[in-house]
């Protein structure tokens, strides 16, 4: 639930802070929000996996690749958003 509302409040600010945007540059921030939520699904997909793993080694191994997921999530957010700030 934490995460929904913090996507929601994230997408209700970049889009105040898009206004004075380039449509280029919206286009880019917009395909890096996309692009890390579908990133943070997949995470989100690993972590159930994990839960119903039936041995500690692949729990852990399904857990630190679910991590990686979202550490690559913030990444390319963060990479689009620079990207988009330097179109401006």
């Amino acid at each position: 639930m934490k995460k929904l509302t913090f996507v929601l409040a994230a997408a209700g600010l970049m889009t105040l802070a898009a206004c004075n945007q380039s449509p280029e540059a919206e286009a880019v921030e917009a395909n890096g929000e996309m692009a890390a939520d579908n990133l943070e699904v997949m995470a989100d997909n690993m972590d159930m996996m994990a839960d119903n793993a039936t041995t500690a080694t692949g729990e852990m191994a399904l857990e630190n690749a679910a991590d990686n997921l979202e550490a690559a999530a913030d990444n390319v957010e963060a990479t689009a958003d620079a990207a988009a700030d330097n179109m401006n």
